[in-house]
């Protein structure tokens, strides 16, 4: 089984908290009638009135709210075969992952905040494949081409500056290696989102965005900083924290190399985006750019898709609710003469 609406499920504690509140309001209710009258005559005024009926008929309400929280949160089982033809554009995120990027020039530091900016884009794609490399002194394709976008974030939730253990920034092999995690060469559109803090250590770079331009790949430069520089927090053995020196003792400062990166973009017919501040804007990236590229078929897949079933609970909320209003608060004559005997 399956629910189409989870953001419904906190609302199950409504059902315990009607229940809680039909056996106070019983309980005050008897309290109360045993303070307006003795006990002889408390006999004689509610003698046509059920209390077994009452609590009966709030049990039937309970179980109403019960089974129409249960309706809203569409629950699904059984399923039928449906062919999904997916339309869209192909997109490989390159993600520095060298140390310097938990320099801490914009918040929490680098890393984090680039990772956020990437989950937020994901959830803008509609339809649209997306790749993710990850890079330092070398790169490695963490999630390959897909539009299965849960997946990609699990793959984006496992990224860390561990993830690449050769130190570094070679900005060429991570472009290299983004133009191979394009599947199809014949796709019409290509984008590549470079997102970075660092110069460039490979040598390699202006041959790799020569032969991503030649391959019709447009690649956008993220810049990722403060170009004035930040010095990059370490942590020793003993949990004592630090900033990487060089050799002479002085604090590294990890910069960004603003003019590449436009000389990147520029070259290929992308975009650069600095990001100093809170956020890159990656959203508005795709919003004016990319999602108005003329979409590519990706081809026709078979997918599961699970039956609606919400109707069922829903009409045994509304039969309960009904034959809630059809049970009275009187008791049988027998019953009447049993209490007043």
């Amino acid at each position: 089984m399956q629910f189409g609406k989870y953001e419904y499920i906190y609302l199950l504690w409504l059902v315990p908290a009607l229940a809680v509140f039909f056996y106070y309001a019983f309980k005050r209710k008897a309290a109360a009638l045993e303070l307006f009258s003795q006990r002889e005559l408390l006999k004689e005024l509610v003698a046509d009135v059920s209390v077994r009926k009452q609590k009966f008929k709030a049990l039937l309400l309970v179980a109403a709210a019960g089974f129409a929280l249960f309706a809203l949160m569409n629950p699904k089982w059984g399923f039928h075969w449906e062919e999904v033809r997916s339309k869209g554009i192909d997109i490989v995120i390159l993600l520095d992952t060298s140390k310097s990027m938990l320099a801490q020039d914009v918040k929490p530091d680098r890393l984090q905040m680039a990772r956020r900016e990437i989950d937020d884009f994901v959830n803008s794609l509609h339809g649209d494949r997306v790749a993710l490399v990850t890079f330092a002194g070398t790169s490695f394709v963490q999630c390959p081409l897909t539009a299965d976008y849960g997946a990609f974030k699990m793959f984006l939730g496992d990224v860390g500056v561990n993830s690449i253990p050769l130190g570094g920034t070679d900005i060429g092999d991570a472009v290299e290696t983004g133009i191979k995690a394009f599947a199809d060469r014949s796709t019409k559109h290509k984008i590549m989102i470079l997102i970075t803090d660092g110069e460039d250590h490979g040598g390699r770079l202006s041959a790799a965005v020569a032969a991503a331009k030649e391959r019709g790949v447009v690649i956008n430069a993220v810049g990722i900083g403060n170009p004035a520089g930040a010095p990059i927090p370490v942590k020793d053995e003993q949990g004592l924290s630090s900033f990487i020196k060089d050799p002479s003792g002085n604090v590294v400062l990890s910069k960004v190399d603003e003019e590449e990166l436009k000389k990147i973009a520029r070259e290929t017919g992308g975009s650069y985006i600095s990001a100093q501040g809170g956020r890159i804007g990656l959203e508005k990236l795709y919003a004016d750019k990319i999602a108005r590229l003329e979409k590519q078929e990706f081809g026709a897949s078979r997918k599961r898709v699970y039956e609606s079933r919400f109707q069922l609970p829903l009409a045994i909320a509304v039969i309960l609710i009904l034959i809630e209003t059809m049970i009275g608060d009187r008791r049988s004559d027998r019953r009447r003469r049993e209490v007043r005997a």
